[in-house]
């Protein structure tokens, strides 16, 4: 009998922590008002600063391996460039966000710690603040931005592509990709 109300007393006391114990989440004070009869001056009643929610900002930029650099079929034509962009919030998920991007293409530097050599082309800067700019690049089906760029001819060695994205908080986020030139 004794052992059943021992048992019965250790189950029922449970493993959690006491009521007590339990951490309460933090409410900021609440600001005092002064009633109109008091000795100090009323002060006005502050409300508390609105609550911005953080994390869906552009955090990072990746270029998509569907980039590609198709060969041409003269020497001296000119080649597209089909770049795929895709904008990461902190959560790693791809979103659609107003900036400013840069492409730029550099010859690729075998073996070495920084693979960007000479610099060969920049293409003037795309605009995506514009809301009706920015859908027109946007591919929703990707849940990314594709980019057809006008590229020298006679691209057929391997290239390094940088994107950067211009955030219009001031932050740049920069990417580079590895790119084969058609042969």
């Amino acid at each position: 009998m004794v052992a059943a109300l021992l048992l019965l007393a250790f189950l029922c006391s449970g493993c959690g922590q006491s009521q007590a114990d339990v951490p309460s989440a933090v409410q900021p004070p609440a600001p005092e008002v002064k009633q109109a009869g008091s000795s100090d001056e009323a002060k006005p009643i502050e409300s508390p600063p609105p609550v911005v929610p953080t994390g869906f900002a552009p955090a990072r930029i990746c270029i998509l391996p569907l980039t590609e650099l198709p060969s041409s079929t003269g020497s001296s034509q000119a080649v597209t460039l089909n770049a795929y962009v895709g904008l990461l919030d902190a959560f790693g998920c791809q979103i659609k966000a107003p900036g400013i991007l840069r492409f730029e293409l550099y010859q690729y530097v075998p073996r070495s710690a920084e693979p960007k050599g000479q610099r060969l082309a920049i293409w003037p800067d795309i605009d995506l603040t514009h809301p009706a700019t920015n859908n027109r690049y946007w591919l929703d089906f990707l849940r990314a931005y594709e980019f057809k760029l006008d590229a020298p001819a006679g691209l057929n060695e391997t290239y390094v592509l940088e994107a950067t994205c211009m955030c219009p908080d001031g932050r740049r986020l920069p990417a580079t990709f590895p790119l084969r030139g058609g042969k």
